[in-house]
């Protein structure tokens, strides 16, 4: 189980072992964090995209990390699920997303992630609920990833992130 932190920042200037960008199912590098991350990794980011497009709901995909290196090695691409009121399945989607990133981070030997809050910018899954889902299964998929840092761009999920931690404790959700 790995360690949890709560940062507020701008993921693109973590240093890890892979960042995690919420994508969209085209990997085309959409709004919010995405495009800030192929902003930053430049265009052979796409490239590389575009070769392993599409990626479904709740599953994750990782490309070489391009003009982030050297400070990231990779970059792990979680597709979230579009709120659409709670009853269509939206929690096991985002729960598959942080499973996956998981997974994909132990196929890579990634020690180190920071990960946003997926799917609560443009998608609009509310930000509590999304927290409390990010938490809960980062903390119970088994993974050899040592460290996650949760990174909010914002102030509500920065705050939202917090109290679930809070609320975990050092035992667990």
């Amino acid at each position: 189980m790995p360690v949890i932190e709560v940062v507020r920042g701008d993921i693109t200037e973590e240093t890890a072992d892979a960042i995690v960008t919420a994508a969209n199912q085209a990997l085309c590098g959409g709004g919010g964090v995405d495009a800030a991350v192929h902003a930053a990794a430049g265009p052979e980011l796409l490239q590389a995209c575009s070769q392993l497009a599409p990626c479904a709901p709740g599953d994750a995909k990782a490309t070489s990390s391009f003009g982030l290196h050297p400070h990231v090695r990779w970059i792990i691409h979680a597709v979230g699920p579009v709120w659409d009121g709670g009853t269509n399945g939206e929690a096991e989607i985002l729960a598959s997303c942080y499973r996956r990133i998981l997974q994909v981070a132990d196929e890579l030997g990634a020690r180190t992630l920071s990960v946003p809050a997926i799917s609560t910018g443009i998608y609009g899954y509310p930000k509590d609920e999304a927290a409390d889902i990010a938490v809960r299964t980062l903390l119970t998929t088994p993974s050899v990833v040592e460290l996650v840092r949760l990174v909010a761009f914002d102030g509500e999920n920065y705050a939202a992130l917090s109290e679930v931690m809070q609320r975990s404790g050092p035992g667990g959700p």
